[in-house]
């Protein structure tokens, strides 16, 4: 179904200026609960906006010649609060408070009922993008634990339970993406990596229900946070070998950036692994000899048919030039060592 190497992106895409206030964006930082002052639409023609976004993305992704794509995420604030804030329980009036990853205050979700998925939350956004496609398809939800570590819980006992009733909406979700011809469908995990002694607790139980019966090709993304706000990120993954252990197809992990070690990548059997191989902390664009030489460093660990390459994270913060030429490189790379091969 799918070739050796083949090149996919993590999720998001930069939004068009018309579109976004890239300045408050990135001021404001990730939005945990809904921030509508960020778009520069007037509500009446935002959903014609992003249907015209979408197709930019579709373009980009498809003329850098990327195998699977998404419709990049440009109708979401966040990777995050799009679905977070869609489902039962979460107050539609009063904001949380919890903490960030970097241990600041953040606003957040309040749960103060039980969380129910009424309806599902991205299809209208996957149909279209299958429909402006001949392209393989993936599209993205927040995880169940992250899910759980970004909310102000004020109805559940306990984050365990919290964190199983979000897996509970998150794998209806999948059922109905997976139901319409999504291709892949990926758990965004950061808090993984972020509060990885928390997540030792009940993470993997968590995913695995949210998982549960779907029958497209699965993927579980963690990473350090976006580089527009993250510069370092050294120090590996504190929540890693466990990652094996997620009933998922494929490990997605961000390794230029943190420069990580190829050799640990052997660690994740059997699972594949999506590996990013663009740096977004980085300005100038990589050589496509850089991007082969980091996937045959990889391929010494790991068996082709199980190795997909992505950038490091979400390109949401990219200038888009730089973005579409960072994916043009990705994929020549990808060619001239499946060439080898």
């Amino acid at each position: 179904m799918f070739d050796p190497i083949t090149t996919t992106v993590m999720g998001s895409h930069p939004q068009p200026g018309w579109l976004i206030d890239h300045e408050r964006l990135l001021g404001d930082g990730v939005p945990r609960v809904r921030n509508s002052d960020i778009w520069s639409v007037a509500d009446h023609h935002l959903d014609e906006a992003i249907e015209a976004a979408t197709l930019l993305a579709i373009a980009d992704m498809s003329d850098a010649g990327v195998e699977v794509i998404t419709d990049g995420e440009v109708g979401r604030e966040s990777y995050f609060n799009h679905f977070a804030n869609s489902l039962g329980g979460v107050d539609p009036e009063t904001i949380g408070t919890g903490v960030n990853r970097r241990g600041g205050v953040a606003e957040v979700p309040l749960v103060n009922g039980p969380i129910e998925r009424s309806e599902p939350v991205e299809l209208a956004a996957a149909t279209y993008l299958i429909r402006h496609t001949d392209r393989k398809t993936k599209v993205t939800v927040p995880g169940p634990f992250t899910l759980s570590q970004l909310a102000d819980n004020q109805h559940y006992g306990s984050q365990r339970e919290l964190a199983m009733a979000y897996a509970a909406a998150v794998n209806a979700e999948l059922k109905d993406l997976a139901n319409a011809g999504v291709d892949v469908l990926q758990l965004d995990e950061p808090y993984l990596q972020a509060n990885a002694a928390v997540a030792k607790d009940f993470a993997i139980e968590a995913i695995a229900t949210a998982v549960d019966g779907i029958e497209a090709t699965t993927t579980l993304h963690t990473c350090y946070g976006y580089a527009a706000y993250v510069s370092s990120k050294e120090g590996g993954y504190p929540f890693f070998d466990e990652l094996a252990e997620a009933p998922v197809d494929f490990i997605a992990i961000e390794s230029v950036q943190p420069n990580l070690d190829p050799a640990i990548i052997a660690r994740l059997a059997p699972r594949g692994v999506v590996l990013g191989v663009i740096d977004l902390g980085r300005e100038t664009v990589e050589t496509p000899h850089e991007v082969a030489d980091r996937i045959r460093a990889a391929l010494e660990f790991i068996e082709p048919h199980q190795l997909w390459v992505a950038p490091d994270c979400g390109m949401k913060y990219l200038p888009r030039e730089r973005a579409t030429a960072k994916l043009a490189a990705m994929v020549a790379g990808a060619a001239l060592v499946r060439s080898e091969l």
